[in-house]
């Protein structure tokens, strides 16, 4: 089964002190800039046109053909910001990447920023996970040393200066034109569009914003050619991609494969659904994309396939919920977390979100009535496509998905029944942790 599995971005994790630029180095690190240094800049982005490559975000845009949207020079600035601040629910695969190997995304940064004709990029770090921050920062200054950054970068004449930022903690910074006002010091709310960034993003200028995951692959294109990469994959979702598998599965992790693997494959790797359960519900990619059942198994994890049978791909977080799972109590609090960080701007998804939390809390309590099913399904229609950003679309996925395979689960929760599920039962755990006696309550003492 191993063979299914194509470690590249992961193929040095298990490395001595992976996240240093020796290792790095002893692994091969680098011969994709020094490749790029010796082409034209628009060799280099019509190599990765070639490869296939497309965001590894959510969106799955050709990154190429968004680096080509940048108009022409004009003399002045342009900018690479790199999108780090990771917070989708269930998502989990660029900060272990960024922890164990920074320098893969650091050599992508300045491989874009050549091909892009950027002399100054920006990485977008969750500000909430100060280890990676702090990983990142010595990735950067290794990198300056060692003469990968900075001026005259390998004698090719080309100057970059790269800037790690840390986030305040807010979701909607994951939005890419919140995150450039956010890096402007400014509140982080979504902007109207267009303009979009590659006309004016940053500080006004034309702006390229892309994934960790989206640039850290960019190496290896370059250093091993655009036909190996669309080698793998399928043949509209091209290359590898980092698959985070989480919850009710027996060995939990990040699988890197090629696109189109299916659920079942990548269960096999797992171990499967914990043992003495079964598979309930799942999420393609993550908690804001239409849940998928058992039927979807085999379903081929790319944009297409998955799009075909009603979801998305999104950022390839599989969450894992096996027969023990209350659908509704699920649901209800990924809302309650939509709900949290909307960003107020826009009146549908403002006020929407909120009262689907209060719905969603009423029929999980047994307080629900026969409409609010109903009524849970009008306000996401009024909701859907009707929000100043995808946040509004994202929080309406989870629940029209859910009532679609399990209305009768909702049902079971109304007129007073409240939930049936054990809650104690879907934990991952046989019995709750407890902490240590010394570390037990707030300021105790040994």
């Amino acid at each position: 089964m191993t063979d299914m599995l194509t470690p590249v971005l992961t193929d040095t994790w298990d490395a001595q002190r992976s996240w240093t630029l020796e290792s790095y180095l002893d692994h091969g690190g680098y011969e994709g800039l020094r490749a790029a240094l010796a082409q034209d800049p628009a060799d280099v982005v019509q190599a990765v046109k070639d490869s296939g490559l497309r965001g590894r975000g959510g969106a799955g845009f050709p990154t190429g053909m968004k680096w080509g949207f940048l108009p022409a020079p004009d003399g002045g600035p342009r900018y690479l910001v790199v999108n780090a601040d990771e917070s989708e629910p269930g998502t989990c695969k660029d900060i272990p990447l960024m922890l164990a190997s920074p320098q893969h995304l650091v050599e992508g940064v300045a491989i874009t920023s050549y091909a892009i004709g950027c002399h100054h990029a920006f990485i977008y770090v969750r500000g909430e996970v100060l280890h990676v921050y702090r990983r990142l920062l010595a990735a950067v200054q290794e990198a300056y040393d060692a003469g990968y950054l900075g001026t005259d970068i390998q004698g090719s004449g080309f100057d970059l200066e790269v800037t790690v930022h840390a986030g305040a903690g807010a979701y909607i910074c994951g939005e890419e034109t919140a995150l450039l006002d956010s890096l402007e010091g400014k509140r982080g709310q979504p902007r109207l569009k267009p303009p979009f960034p590659a006309v004016a993003g940053l500080y006004a200028r034309p702006t390229v914003v892309n994934n960790v995951e989206s640039i850290a692959s960019v190496p290896g294109i370059l250093a091993k050619g655009a036909e190996w990469f669309a080698s793998m994959g399928t043949e509209k979702s091209q290359g590898h991609g980092l698959f985070s598998l989480s919850g009710h599965v027996t060995r939990p992790g990040q699988f890197e494969a090629p696109l189109g693997i299916t659920l079942r494959e990548l269960l096999e790797l797992a171990g499967g659904v914990r043992e003495g359960h079964e598979l309930k519900f799942w999420t393609p990619g993550g908690s804001s994309t239409p849940l998928f059942t058992a039927e979807h198994l085999d379903v081929p994890l790319d944009y297409e396939s998955v799009g075909a049978a009603g979801s998305m791909l999104g950022t390839r977080a599989l969450q894992i919920f096996d027969e023990t799972t209350c659908v509704v109590r699920a649901v209800s609090r990924w809302t309650d977390f939509y709900a949290h960080e909307s960003c107020g701007k826009c009146t549908p998804c403002r006020e929407g979100t909120y009262w689907l939390k209060q719905v969603l809390h009423r029929i999980e309590a047994g307080e629900g009535t026969g409409p609010d099913i109903d009524l849970l399904l009008d306000l996401c229609d009024n909701i859907l496509g009707r929000a100043f950003c995808a946040l509004g679309d994202g929080a309406t996925s989870p629940i029209t998905s859910s009532i679609q395979y399990f209305r009768d689960e909702y049902e079971a929760h109304l007129d007073g029944r409240g939930c049936p599920f054990d809650p104690a039962r879907s934990t991952l755990f046989d019995d709750t942790p407890e902490a240590p006696p010394a570390l037990a309550g707030a300021g105790g003492h040994r």
